[in-house]
């Protein structure tokens, strides 16, 4: 956070004239606690001791998290106007910390797709062309933070939900380390290995610190890790994996743009594919169908199936009729995967791919059909970039890169070898001050 002499009246004043401001056009903020109740909670800051990094900042919280106080929606008829007794561990963390939660942010449908609508609360928009989509699953987030509602918010990313909607609102998110940031209660730890909480902000000094509150064990939890220390090198070897030598369908322009992005951070070498893309994809669709089955499982046994929409029910119907010889070999090939990144990472000291395959499409659109002459055979397959470091639980970090011909943002990943998050942060801000994007481009609404 930047040093200062602003009081957080101030700043709690400010942010919530700026959400007045904007969020109509956007919906990005959704379940806002009211400015009287805000106000005093600002007041409150001087009557104790500083608690911590996050002192009377506004922050929001996905609404796929539980906040005490505000409802969890998930973006769903089924837990609309639901209000959480309690804080998940990431967000009673924010809150030891000092931080004030304001609301919460918009989300697809249980998480569910890189496009942020939902029946509940709507589409959210992009603040460089409100006609667009903000991504997914973290739209919300990202949106506001791009539009100077707030200066972080968590997010969770399965498959790219924290990178995605960053480079295209041209904002920092990070997936941590799998173990990194503990997971909601509600979440089945020891068989669900794929989605994670993370930090998002518009600059890696701001994305670090929130990373340093949310990160490390929770008792109760397994498989918690704590950051480790950086050994970022002053020439980092880069791997440039690309489209994976044609795998991945890419619109024009995010190639060359991603991959100039990354001139000012070390020494960049184009690879070819380092396995067979149709595998990962494999592997990833059953797990992660696997996985979203068994959250939904309950609600597909009874009348509640009928208020789901037709991706959720693809999903949980493929997850359900899973034998167990599927799940083991969806993760012999993950195996498999993991120990040709290791391989890899002997090589390089990260890796990098675009953070999406197409621009900020029509916010109206509840997917892609097609990339170019491709079609899309799923919902999800025009994400397909994001699942090399989903599917082995690697950090990962999506840049700001620039901007395409439309005038539209668009990101980069690096990703590193389990633990390298602090590695990541660094070379984040490597690239901030030779490129700070979010400060020479923000958008005009």
């Amino acid at each position: 956070m930047a040093v200062g002499q602003l009081r957080a009246v101030d700043v709690m004043a400010a942010t919530l004239a700026r959400v007045r401001e904007v969020n109509g056009a956007l919906n990005a903020l959704v379940s806002l606690a009211s400015e009287a109740d805000l106000m005093a909670a600002a007041h409150a800051v001087y009557a104790g001791d500083v608690l911590g990094p996050l002192h009377g900042v506004p922050v929001v919280i996905k609404d796929l998290a539980d906040a005490a106080g505000f409802a969890t929606s998930q973006g769903s008829p089924i837990f609309a106007g639901q209000v959480a007794a309690g804080d998940d561990a990431h967000v009673a963390r924010l809150r030891a910390a000092g931080a004030i939660v304001i609301g919460k942010s918009n989300v697809p449908e249980f998480g569910i797709g890189s496009q942020t609508y939902n029946p509940v609360f709507g589409a959210t928009g992009n603040p460089y062309d409100v006609t667009r989509s903000a991504g997914g699953s973290s739209g919300g987030a990202a949106a506001a933070l791009a539009s100077g509602m707030v200066q972080i918010a968590d997010g969770s990313d399965m498959m790219g939900s924290l990178r995605n909607p960053a480079g295209w609102c041209n904002v920092y998110g990070m997936r941590p380390t799998w173990g990194v940031v503990p997971a909601g209660p509600s979440d089945e730890v020891f068989l669900h290995h794929l989605s994670t909480n993370g930090p998002m902000a518009r600059c890696p000094e701001d994305l670090a610190v929130l990373l340093e509150v949310m990160a490390g064990p929770e008792g109760g939890q397994p498989f918690g890790r704590a950051l480790e220390a950086s050994d970022c090198p002053a020439v980092p070897r880069i791997g440039w994996l690309g489209d994976w030598g044609g795998a991945y369908a890419m619109a024009p322009g995010i190639l060359e743009l991603c991959e100039a992005a990354l001139a000012p951070l070390g020494a960049v070498e184009a690879l070819g594919p380092p396995m067979d893309a149709s595998g990962l994809w494999e592997s990833w669709c059953v797990l992660r169908s696997w996985a979203i089955a068994m959250g939904l499982a309950q609600i597909m046994a009874d009348e509640r199936r009928d208020h789901l929409k037709p991706e959720a029910v693809w999903e949980a119907e493929r997850g359900l009729a899973f034998s167990g010889v599927d799940i083991h070999a969806a993760s012999v090939q993950r195996s498999a995967w993991f120990a040709c990144a290791m391989q890899l990472f002997e090589r390089f000291d990260v890796l990098a791919l675009p953070s999406a395959q197409v621009w900020p499409f029509d916010k109206r659109e509840t997917w892609p059909r097609a990339i170019g002459e491709r079609r899309m055979d799923t919902y999800h397959r025009w994400m397909e970039v994001v699942i090399p470091a989903s599917l082995i639980g690697l950090p990962a970090i999506s840049l700001p890169a620039g901007f395409g011909a439309e005038g539209l943002p668009m990101g980069v990943q690096l990703i590193g070898r389990p633990g390298a998050d602090r590695m990541l942060l660094e070379l984040a801000a490597r690239h901030h001050a030779a490129t700070p994007w979010p400060e020479m481009r923000p958008p005009v609404l």
